[in-house]
């Protein structure tokens, strides 16, 4: 299925719009690349499509639902299709998601050029992710209404993570038992919660770390029912005063996030050393979530945007030279990743000790 289209969406493309995750896919093996990259790249401008605050909510979601109908099959026409990817690009301001949403129309001549199987799979997956898009659109208010609007209960999120991220660890699996049959100890149903709870993991530390951008566009991922515990409102986060008060709550989703990563853990190191693509490609998200769960633990300023969290590049790279060295050996791995969780637990302990 390898063509030059293809090599340029999943290349430099992909590149320019996702620099964590096409460091992931350069490294799968190439028979996996292809269907992971184009679900990734599909879901990534229908993400694009969801954010964009020049064009109202409503119209957003029924570009999404166009974009959501052409991926499951329906035929498209090209020029109702050429004339909503150039009003979103008109309206993008810069110019890598601008080419992306150029390029939906070769996407999806791409995605009609997969296997039967890959392409189910990646429709499946798209699906699911543009599900919680569209959660977005219909949950929360207009980002410039002035508005904000919190989840109702813990089930929203656990629901909300489960289509961004979490679907994503399920169709991992299924792409690499398709692939690699025996890449994978253990029970495959037990391997699929890993690999949910894994992607859970790695949403939870991104709203965390978004947190306080998020309440600036009108999103409070954290529910009503754990705010009003601590007698606290949407509306009071957006305060640097809140910041004590709402620690609590950090602290509870940090702990939480930890014990999806320890699920995370035991996924990787299921796979077997021989495949080490596979296993750097896992470690490597696992490591960066964890180096900013402790970052964000470390941090009093979860509440100002323009401190917000964020990994250095060159810390990225340090991580990819360890992993090269760690890859092959559970007992290291085990340990380093042991030791990321216990720092930030010990943070987690020491600041709650000097609140107290």
């Amino acid at each position: 299925m390898r063509n030059s289209m293809c090599d340029f969406l999943l290349g430099p493309l992909l590149k320019s719009v996702s620099r964590s995750f096409y460091l992931t896919l350069r490294v799968l093996p190439v028979d996996m690349r292809y269907p992971v990259g184009l679900a990734y790249l599909l879901a990534r401008a229908a993400d694009t499509i969801t954010d964009m605050p020049l064009i109202k909510p409503a119209l957003r979601l029924k570009m999404l639902l166009r974009l959501r109908a052409y991926v499951n099959g329906e035929k498209y026409d090209c020029a109702l299709l050429h004339s909503i990817t150039e009003q979103l690009a008109d309206q993008q301001r810069h110019p890598n998601e601008q080419l992306l949403l150029e390029s939906i129309k070769p996407a999806l001549e791409v995605l009609q050029q997969l296997s039967a199987f890959d392409r189910v799979a990646v429709r499946r997956i798209v699906l699911t992710l543009t599900r919680g898009m569209e959660f977005d659109l219909t949950t929360f208010p207009y980002e410039r209404s002035g508005r904000i609007v919190a989840l109702c209960a813990w089930h929203e999120l656990d629901q909300y993570t489960y289509m961004v991220a979490g679907c994503v660890g399920a169709f991992w699996t299924e792409m690499t038992y398709a692939y690699f049959p025996n890449a994978l100890y253990g029970d495959p149903v037990i391997m699929t919660e890993r690999a949910v709870c894994f992607g859970k993991a790695l949403q939870l530390t991104n709203l965390l770390r978004d947190c306080a951008k998020d309440l600036r566009i009108g999103r409070c991922y954290i529910p009503s029912s754990m705010l009003e515990r601590y007698s606290l409102t949407p509306q009071d986060l957006l305060s640097t005063d809140s910041a004590i008060r709402v620690l609590p709550i950090i602290q509870e989703l940090t702990r939480y996030a930890l014990a999806q990563f320890r699920d995370a853990i035991n996924y990787m190191l299921a796979i077997r050393r021989s495949s080490t693509r596979l296993r750097l490609a896992c470690l490597w998200p696992i490591v960066i979530g964890l180096k900013t769960l402790f970052l964000l633990a470390s941090s009093t300023n979860y509440l100002v945007p323009e401190l917000a969290v964020k990994m250095r590049r060159q810390h990225v790279y340090k991580i990819i030279a360890v992993s090269i060295i760690f890859v092959n050996s559970n007992t290291l791995l085990r340990a380093w990743l042991e030791r990321l969780i216990t720092a930030t637990e010990c943070q987690l302990y020491h600041i709650s000790s000097d609140r107290d």
